[in-house]
């Protein structure tokens, strides 16, 4: 397909996704996913395997599959981050030796538990027992949902920003723009080759940034309607009322990346806006490993990887 022809056709929504990993990218595609990781030497370090969780019978129930892949996308994320900073030589420099197979899966476990946990208690308990703690000395009254709003969003917006700050994180971020523009390559139909790839945007509506954003928005909409009697108590039932929370946001980013038209673009455009602080221009290198990545989950003949 020639650049020009590949312009003018209308861009392919795909359901390809991936994460940035430390020195490489993981791509998962309709029944696979792909390992990429750019090794000390040089090389292109690359597996190829079967993911029965883009299979799975979740994936064809609205609301349900939101909670299912979310937790199947922090599990394998956690373990091909391990992997990559194993394959890639990042330990070479430190004391400790790289970890057995079995104790890379579970400090992952571990790793996902505690970054579960830290979530639950940034962004839903501290907002609550904060405005609850402002309550008491100035009364809110019906302003309670606002301001524990918008101590929300400042909790995820500073979480945002300083985790942006970290050194060892910037090459990961840059990685992310790879991820993305790849996909992007992709979408519009042009031959994956590190030149078409540059040119394309580095943010995409379905990035995770994106959907954390949408979590965050929808929380606040639906726990509006949550009492106030008891602020541990409203804590407790926004943690219960997560999984619902979970699948209506996954819902909203599936249907933002599989449409282009004005109210797409409208969801999307926060999520973009956000990815600044969490997306990077990459180096020709990291592109490489995007579309090495990319090209090991390129769905075959018969296969459809659209929504």
């Amino acid at each position: 397909m020639s650049q020009n022809s590949s312009q003018t056709t209308k861009p392919h929504k795909t359901r390809i996704g991936g994460q940035a990993l430390i020195e490489g990218i993981m791509m998962r595609g309709v029944d696979k996913y792909a390992l990429a990781v750019r090794k000390k030497d040089g090389a292109i370090h690359l597996e190829e395997r079967p993911d029965k969780a883009l299979t799975s019978w979740y994936n064809k129930v609205p609301l349900i599959r939101g909670v299912c892949n979310f937790i199947a996308t922090l599990v394998l994320g956690y373990r091909c981050m391990m992997e990559s900073a194993e394959i890639s030589g990042a330990f070479d420099d430190e004391d400790e030796k790289p970890m057995s197979g079995a104790a890379t899966t579970a400090f992952s476990a571990l790793a996902g538990v505690l970054a579960v946990f830290l979530c639950l208690i940034l962004f839903m308990v501290i907002p609550t027992a904060a405005t609850g703690l402002i309550d008491r000395f100035l009364p809110l009254g019906g302003w309670r949902v606002v301001v524990e709003s918008a101590i929300k969003i400042a909790v995820f917006l500073a979480y945002m920003a300083l985790v942006s700050l970290m050194s060892d994180i910037k090459r990961v971020f840059r990685y992310h723009g790879a991820e993305h523009k790849t996909i992007a390559c992709y979408e519009h139909r042009q031959p994956l080759t590190v030149e078409n790839v540059r040119r394309h945007s580095p943010y995409h509506p379905r990035c995770g940034t994106s959907f954390l954003l949408i979590v965050i928005l929808v929380s606040i909409l639906v726990n509006a309607f949550v009492s106030w009697r008891s602020v541990w108590l409203r804590a407790l039932i926004k943690v219960l009322l997560l999984p619902l929370v979970m699948g209506i946001s996954y819902e909203i980013i599936r249907y933002a990346g599989g449409h282009d038209n004005p109210v797409s673009r409208a969801i999307s455009k926060p999520g973009l806006w956000l990815q600044r602080l969490t997306v990077k221009d990459p180096d020709d290198s990291m592109i490489e490993v995007a579309i090495a990545a990319m090209q090991a989950v390129l769905p075959k003949e018969g296969q459809d990887d659209r929504w």
